[in-house]
């Protein structure tokens, strides 16, 4: 087996257990608001998730299209690589890029901080770019129109849409029995949530598909004209979908809590017009190409609510710390990307890329050890949010008994 196609085969199983931090990290986008009013049960919520992540990932590719253009400048308008790169050097650039996105992902997942996925794959591929080829490696305009645009509006969007929707909720049904009331909104976020898995499956997936692409063309094993052609190989499709379904059904029980108790007290009327807001926003942007940021639009959605429901209050100071950590990943999994770079191409070849893949593998498993210090589950993720500790916080359960979960 040659050295190039070993550096391929670990830079798919990479890009596959990006796709898996995916579906985990964002499962709180689509089922956090849900399982925060008690419209389903958490693991009913995941599995429900899971099943519509896995059928979105089949629905569309102007997504993938987009990733394979609009970050990277690795390829000339003929399809060949650019003059100064070879195959190797392409692939290491993607490699590293997907390294930076996994370890951004899985450290904002331990602290429950709901950080763009998206952008933790873009920092990752952009700081991997600048580090082998310099400011001419990055498509700066697809990266402004595709990527820091929406990523700007997409919050303020869909917080504003969910506000007007969340006020004229509540005054079309001010005069509906209670009963009424929590029957028709249980069903209308069962309804609501799983468009929002669906959008998601459609989103995301596609852009770990995008990244497949674009190393198979940077190996030679794919061409532009093929997908033109053909579209996307079938077993790509497969393979991303099915991971991100299986990420969404472990459950991302961090986030999921920060998202559902520690922003608004929701109730289900604001669970509705947070996730109608929210699909529509991301359905949208997929269909159009942008990258959108699921995790943006959801927070944004939630906050919305907050803010039209008449007399709800919203945690300004989680939704704070929430924006600062959305500024700060786009470098920060950059310098992940940059690094990996520079020390896998440095030492080279296969061996180069063993190393890499080992200290990932090193990294994770002791972000997961130290999660497992402070466990979040099924069980425990509706506790009570208590403002007074920053990061864990001492609550009565779903159960009535006392616990410390972290809440950020």
């Amino acid at each position: 087996m040659s050295a190039e196609l070993f550096i391929l085969i670990l830079l798919v199983i990479t890009a596959v257990g990006f796709d898996f931090t995916n579906g985990f990290h964002d499962t709180g986008n689509a089922m956090a608001t849900s399982i925060a009013t008690g419209a389903l049960k958490p693991k009913t919520a995941v599995a429900l998730s899971a099943v519509l992540n896995l059928i979105g990932g089949f629905l569309s590719v102007e997504v993938a299209v987009t990733v394979t253009t609009s970050v990277l400048k690795i390829q000339e308008k003929s399809g060949g690589l650019v003059s100064g790169i070879d195959a190797e050097k392409a692939m290491f650039i993607i490699f590293a890029g997907l390294i930076g996105g996994i370890l951004w992902n899985l450290l904002t997942w331990l602290l429950g901080l709901p950080s763009s996925s998206s952008h933790a794959l873009f920092g990752g591929l952009i700081g991997a770019g600048l580090a082998a080829i310099g400011t001419s490696g990055i498509n700066w305009d697809g990266l402004i129109v595709k990527v820091i645009i929406p990523a700007l509006l997409s919050p303020l969007i869909a917080g504003a849409v969910a506000a007007i929707g969340t006020l004229g909720i509540y005054t079309l049904s001010r005069k509906v029995s209670a009963d009424k009331q929590d029957k028709g909104f249980r069903w209308g976020q069962v309804a609501t949530a799983s468009l929002v898995s669906l959008a998601h499956g459609t989103g995301d997936a596609q852009k770990t598909m995008g990244v497949i692409a674009l190393a198979l063309i940077a190996h030679g094993s794919l061409s532009d004209a093929q997908i033109e052609a053909h579209g996307l190989p079938v077993w790509i499709i497969i393979l991303c979908a099915g991971a991100i379904a299986l990420g969404t059904y472990i459950g991302g029980w961090r986030i999921i809590r920060t998202l559902g108790k520690g922003l608004v007290e929701i109730d289900g009327p604001q669970g509705m017009a947070a996730q109608a807001s929210a699909a529509a926003i991301i359905l949208t942007s997929s269909n159009l190409g942008m990258a959108l940021s699921t995790t943006h639009v959801a927070t944004g959605s939630i906050i919305g609510t907050g803010v039209g429901k008449p007399g709800s209050t919203v945690r300004w100071g989680v939704a704070g710390r929430m924006a600062a950590g959305w500024l700060i990943t786009l470098p920060c999994a950059a310098a992940g990307g940059a690094i990996s770079f520079y020390i896998g191409h440095l030492i080279g070849g296969a061996a180069g890329a063993i190393v890499i893949f080992l200290a990932l593998v090193a990294l994770a498993s002791y972000i997961y050890y130290r999660a497992q210090q402070q466990k979040v589950g099924a069980d425990n993720v509706n506790a009570d949010w208590d403002d007074s500790t920053k990061h864990s916080g001492s609550a009565g359960t779903t159960s009535g008994k006392k616990s410390k979960v972290p809440t950020a």
